[in-house]
């Protein structure tokens, strides 16, 4: 075994065919996730390194390298619907890789300092709070949207405050129609690049603060998403590939999933209504949290803060897993179920269309 720059065994783990097929089933699933809502479905795949035993300096960084080129797949499907703001996209990735650089630093400082052990509770304690926080708003803004039938989304009154100050450099944005204040999209995208680095998950700043805060819908803010991954993923992968914190064969089976699953959550896209991918959106957040909670015992018992019995450690990661595991696979069901049925009603409503034409 080899040590890279921070000490950590870069040959880590024992990848046998169990293994491997959960990664592989874990990386089309937030592909397709990726697809759909645009973030890049790293808060599925880096929970699903770590339950499996990768070290979570590992799995973001691992994460981070595989990013790059799905998202670039995803960013070009999404262009050709003609629902990428090709602007926003750049100008927010170039803030977003100044928040990278900071994240990486974090990162960095604390495993030196904690460990492996101090590392993954500091990215399961980013997920928990990220996640509730951010998983729960748009939740209940799905839900609003549901219960009112509204299928138009409405700027948001923020949006609209926000939209309306003039501090230059003024940036017009095609799909927003307006122009906004660069002051305003700068720290919008610091924050989504200083979370990808440190969670390996920028879309949940990135994708609501394009909604609520700059006043895109939600299907061009998760497609302009998939450019600022791009861009900030290739940056990452660099500076972390200098610290000999990539994985490549975790990056590699991630990534042969993710190719297949961001494809179809993309085309998941044009058949949906917009509070669906919201809906979505939340609910895997919030399972997630949930998931990733029942992890931090075990930290907390190897930086000897608590003490637990090995049993009800297990039972704890165990639980763990299973939780991870049904949210995937309930995610992958409502997407694809979403698609089909909407595919279906939207030939339907051609085929009497046509009709109507040729009475």
């Amino acid at each position: 075994m080899v040590e890279n720059s921070m000490g950590i065994l870069s040959n880590f783990i024992t990848l046998d065919p169990a293994n491997m097929l959960f990664l592989l089933f874990v990386g089309f699933v937030g592909g397709l996730v990726s697809g759909f809502i645009g973030s890049g479905g790293a808060f599925v795949l880096t929970p699903g390194m770590m339950s499996i035993g990768v070290p979570g300096t590992i799995a973001v960084a691992s994460n981070m390298c595989h990013k790059f080129p799905k998202a670039m797949v995803g960013a070009y499907k999404r262009w050709k619907y003609g629902q990428v703001d090709i602007k926003l996209g750049l100008i927010m990735a170039i803030s977003a890789i100044l928040g990278v650089q900071v994240g990486i630093q974090i990162q960095e400082a604390i495993l030196k300092t904690w460990g492996n052990a101090g590392s993954n509770l500091y990215v399961s304690t980013m997920f928990i709070i990220v996640l509730t926080v951010v998983g729960s708003y748009v939740f209940k803004d799905a839900l609003n949207m549901a219960k009112s039938k509204n299928t138009k989304e409405e700027t948001t009154a923020l949006a609209k405050r926000i939209q309306s100050i003039n501090i230059p450099p003024m940036i017009y944005f095609d799909k927003i129609g307006t122009k906004i204040s660069f002051w305003v999209t700068f720290p919008i995208g610091f924050c989504t690049g200083l979370l990808a680095a440190t969670i390996a998950v920028g879309g949940f700043i990135g994708v609501p603060g394009m909604i609520y805060i700059l006043g895109v819908t939600s299907t061009v803010g998760t497609a302009t998403e998939l450019v600022i991954a791009f861009v900030m993923g290739l940056v990452g992968s660099v500076k972390w590939a200098m610290s000999g914190m990539i994985d490549i064969r975790l990056t590699l089976i991630i990534l042969a999933g993710s190719l297949i699953g961001v494809q179809i959550g993309a085309a998941a896209t044009t058949f949906v209504k917009p509070y669906l991918i919201k809906f979505v959106m939340g609910f895997i957040m919030l399972l997630v949290a949930g998931s990733r909670i029942l992890a931090v015992p075990q930290y907390l018992n190897e930086l000897n803060i608590i003490h637990l019995e090995k049993q009800a450690l297990n039972a704890l990661d165990q639980t763990s897993f299973m939780i991870m595991s049904l949210t995937l696979l309930a995610g992958a069901i409502i997407i694809v179920f979403s698609m089909v049925r909407g595919k279906r009603e939207f030939k339907s409503a051609n085929a009497i269309a046509q009709v109507k034409v040729n009475d």
